[in-house]
């Protein structure tokens, strides 16, 4: 089989694997491995004293190898941490032949091998907890260098840092950089924080279509596909709100999905065309009791991942504990833009753009009008925990009209370190409003504006059999992680997050083609 153009040390390490087949070892055995421990567990609850751990089974990837003559200390990593191994020739060699220890561990083991240690816990004469191996098995050949993360006195050197090559190989990432995997273990938790606040509440965790005839409940450009069976075009979700207030008219009180929603759309630091999105629909509700349930949520949350609800978010401290402020849009306009756009129509909007040096484009209606002039003024100011309330109804074509004010409609987003977080609204039910309000978008559309909503019939007709009052929520998972865990970047909370495609080398290329 043709190989890829390799490097001398990888060229060495497919050597090294065929001399351990020629020892008759193999390098990826098929029984299982069965395990016993944790590198947490032994560190967690080793008692010298009470002489527990005195049979473990462990495996994982050999990091560092120190080798004494016939005795030897490594370090083994599994998803847990690190732990030191100590390994002498005569215990995992007990025969006469010693080849396991003076060939296939010191010549043939490279770093980033993973292996299986059998042995005891014990405490070194330096007071290092290390595991004596009575038994060490080769699990897996390395046949690729790692890079070398060094450690002195605190300080790290030569770490795998280089964005490019960390997103595109999370995998190298995820074994060299610690914190990597200590950040996915949080974004876990904190959908898993959601799920049982939601649970507690006896809502209904449900799934609804990816695949789209119609790509509705957001204003964003799709990612298109075709059907060869059905010879029709389908579109990647946008958003799964219509879906679940479609189940909301079924007569489910409570629904919630986590849901991968696609938007063809540019990509920067808090955004990725693919992203994970929360959303959850509850009957009998509105928007301001929504407020209150959200808040207590993302308060659970912070303090499961961070034992507090305040702590540092790109330089800033920010308070998650309730209550949040309450900002009508029109209100945060006047006072960070300086301007009321109270009865204000497209053409004063599109003037003041002008005067306040927004660039537009011409085929914005009202609704990003406002929401231009909002971006460029407002949103950097709303570092704490923020609800901005009450917008302008041609911003929101989903939401009820507000009870005081039908120009304005009962929505909220949250913001946070000037970003929304969350968008919320009491729920439009009302089928011949949607039906005007769809008419509405269509006409942007026909106008150019390409993220401009479909008209969903089928929607519109589940809502001409009846949908409760009701409240709905979407919640960007990736970036409240990112606030979680105080990222920079989306990516950095995104296993595989999108790339440009990474050049192929002439052999690769020629394999291809093969």
């Amino acid at each position: 089989m043709e190989t890829l153009d390799l490097n001398e040390q990888e060229i060495n390490r497919r050597a090294s694997l065929q001399q351990m087949r020629d020892l008759g070892i193999e390098p990826y055995p098929a029984p299982a491995y069965m395990t016993n421990a944790t590198t947490k567990e032994i560190k967690d609850g080793y008692d010298p004293e009470k002489g527990n751990f005195n049979d473990i089974a462990i495996a994982g990837r050999m990091m560092s190898r120190r080798i004494m003559g016939a005795a030897s200390f490594i370090e083994i990593q599994d998803e847990c941490g690190k732990i030191q191994v100590y390994v002498k020739r005569d215990e995992i060699c007990p025969g006469e032949d010693k080849t396991m220890y003076n060939t296939v561990f010191k010549k043939l083991l490279d770093i980033g091998d993973i292996i299986g240690i059998k042995g005891y816990a014990f405490i070194t004469q330096t007071g290092q907890l290390s595991i004596h191996a009575k038994e060490l098995t080769v699990l897996s050949k390395s046949l690729r260098v790692l890079p070398i993360v060094k450690e002195k006195e605190g300080e790290v050197y030569d770490a795998f840092a280089d964005p490019e090559l960390r997103y595109r190989m999370r995998y190298v990432d995820l074994i060299v950089n610690p914190d990597v995997r200590d950040t996915f273990m949080k974004r876990t938790k904190i959908m898993s924080t959601m799920r049982d606040y939601f649970n507690e509440h006896g809502y209904l965790e449900v799934e609804t279509p990816i695949l789209q005839s119609i790509p509705g409940g957001a204003a964003a450009r799709p990612f298109i596909t075709h059907h060869n069976t059905l010879d029709i075009p389908l579109y990647l979700r946008i958003a799964n709100e219509l879906y679940l207030k479609r189940l909301i008219v079924g007569g489910f009180s409570g629904v919630y999905e986590f849901a991968k929603d696609f938007r063809n759309e540019g990509m920067d630091r808090t955004h990725n065309p693919e992203f994970t999105c929360m959303e959850i629909y509850v009957a009998y509700k509105d928007y301001k009791w929504m407020m209150e349930f959200v808040e207590e949520m993302i308060e659970r949350v912070a303090i499961a991942i961070n034992g507090k609800t305040k702590f540092d978010v790109w330089g800033n401290e920010i308070e998650f504990k309730k209550p949040y402020r309450r900002l009508p849009m029109i209100d945060a306009i006047k006072e960070y833009a300086g301007i009321d756009i109270t009865d204000m129509g497209e053409v004063e909007l599109r003037e003041a753009c002008r005067k306040l040096n927004i660039q537009i484009n011409p085929s914005f209606g009202v609704g990003k009008l406002i929401d231009a002039i909002f971006g460029e003024y407002c949103e950097k100011h709303l570092i704490q925990p923020t609800y901005i309330i009450d917008y302008p109804v041609e911003m929101s074509p989903l939401t009820k009209r507000h009870r005081d004010n039908p120009k304005l409609t009962e929505r909220f987003e949250l913001f946070v370190n000037g970003k929304e977080v969350a968008n919320a609204y009491s729920e439009l039910n009302d089928p011949i409003d949607q039906l005007g309000r769809f008419q509405e978008q269509l006409k942007l559309k026909d106008n150019g504006d390409d993220e401009a909503m479909f008209i969903d019939m089928d929607f519109v007709r589940a809502l001409e059999y009846g949908m409760p009052p009701t409240s709905g929520l979407g919640i960007g998972i990736d970036r409240l992680t990112m606030f979680m865990t105080n990222s920079t970047s989306i990516q950095d909370v995104l296993f595989f997050p999108q790339m440009k495609p990474q050049k192929s080398t002439p052999k690769e290329e020629e394999l291809k083609e093969n």
